[in-house]
């Protein structure tokens, strides 16, 4: 299993951020994916999850309304529009297996996104 994100970078705080993640080495199509997140000192969290057929999502309720995850199951590619940023969104942000939850041993190596006040 292979997972890598792009799309962090530096935005300030109201701005808009599309995150990446190039999945490989494993059937994509089949499989549920998540974004989890880590701020500055603290633990790891779920933000959003979407089935495998893209048609159900979920999304922790700091970032309901304001972040859409989807993917592209004929590019192997899972996407998080991050819109409304806010100072509190500052994270190392991961791809992963699975739907909810943190746990799960197949993750990226994280893009880090930073939103200035």
């Amino acid at each position: 299993v292979q997972l890598v994100e792009s799309g962090g970078g530096l935005v300030q705080s109201g701005g808009s951020l599309r995150l990446s993640c190039a999945a490989s080495g494993f059937t994509f199509n089949v499989t549920a994916m998540k974004w989890l997140r880590q701020a500055p000192g603290k633990g790891l969290e779920w933000v959003s999850g979407i089935f495998s057929h893209g048609l159900t999502t979920a999304y922790a309720d700091s970032v309901k309304g304001r972040f859409t995850i989807s993917r592209d199951n004929a590019k192997n590619l899972l996407y998080l529009q991050m819109n409304s940023l806010k100072t509190d969104d500052t994270a190392v942000y991961y791809c992963a297996t699975g739907y909810l939850g943190t746990m799960g041993k197949d993750r990226g190596q994280g893009t880090q996104v930073t939103v200035s006040s």
